[in-house]
């Protein structure tokens, strides 16, 4: 996006608050995207928090700030995504859906026998799936791999790797961490999903990492840090051009289970079945939520 000047900046501004809009818009229809089809899984369960902590993160990206076309999803110059935190299908699932790749029918499969959509990410391009995850700590040595191949062949394309902070108690995250900054892959986004859970608890109880931040910008990174539900510096963060030739991380504080009183920073809710009731609560504040906004 151009920067406002003279006669244009109230244009821009207009534009600019649309845009905000839309991707709130978006947001709000994954939450009900998510809410059916954790109800639709049933006993087979989700993990709920994990992908209501990352709505807003893949809102903004597929929403607004990624160059896709669900018409040509093989399209050679698009920006590529990678759920490393491949637990999170939720949040992925429904933007997928939202943004024209799946259909309503096929997420509502989700957790069903014979459904594609399982619960972590398979590989299946012409739904948007570039890759299969959920072997904790791969997604991003898969992102510089990604970034090589786009800077080497002139294509353009930027590469965006989304991935949980309990992730980063893996070893070969660090390993990518300093060979993307050697590459100097400023076409690599690494956002991290700091919701501060993992699956048996609290990330500083379980391995306290420290400050993200400060040890990304140690290896030789970009860093930013940002309230990873506001969708202003969601959208500013991840639309402006790197100018630098150092890879981008984007540090998202979230909340785990964002959008409903009862799952939020409730671990219980990494990965749980969502009843009857449970769901009609969690509509009903999502519809009162959107009154108020």
């Amino acid at each position: 996006m151009v920067n406002p000047k003279h006669d244009d900046k109230k244009k821009y501004q207009k534009e600019t608050v649309s845009e905000y809009t839309k991707i709130e818009e978006f947001s709000f229809g994954m939450r009900k995207y998510i809410l059916n089809m954790a109800l639709n899984a049933g006993a087979s369960s989700s993990h709920l928090g994990g992908g209501l902590s990352m709505v807003d993160i893949t809102a903004t990206l597929f929403g607004s700030v990624m160059n896709y076309d669900c018409e040509k999803p093989l399209w050679p110059q698009r920006d590529h995504f990678i759920l490393s935190k491949g637990h999170g299908v939720l949040g992925y699932y429904s933007a997928l859906c939202k943004a024209g790749f799946l259909t309503e029918e096929e997420i509502m499969g989700f957790g069903q026998s014979g459904s594609e959509l399982l619960g972590h990410p398979i590989i299946n391009p012409s739904k948007g799936i570039d890759f299969s995850t959920g072997s904790l700590g791969m997604g991003l040595s898969l992102g510089i791999g990604v970034a090589l191949s786009g800077q080497r062949k002139k294509l353009g394309y930027r590469v965006f790797v989304l991935m949980g902070d309990g992730e980063t108690n893996e070893g070969s995250v660090w390993e990518a961490v300093m060979a993307a900054a050697k590459f100097k892959l400023n076409n690599l986004v690494a956002i991290i999903d700091r919701n501060r859970f993992q699956q048996t608890g609290l990330n500083a109880d379980v391995m306290c990492i420290g400050d993200i931040a400060s040890k990304m910008n140690s290896f030789g990174w970009e860093v930013r840090e940002l309230d990873g539900h506001n969708i202003q510096d969601l959208h500013n963060a991840l639309s402006a051009k790197n100018n630098s030739n150092k890879p981008l991380a984007i540090i998202a504080n979230t909340i785990k289970g964002k959008g409903f009183s009862f799952t939020e920073n409730n671990n219980a809710w990494h990965h749980g079945v969502l009843t009857k009731s449970n769901y009609e609560q969690a509509m009903g504040e999502l519809l009162e939520n959107r009154k108020m906004t």
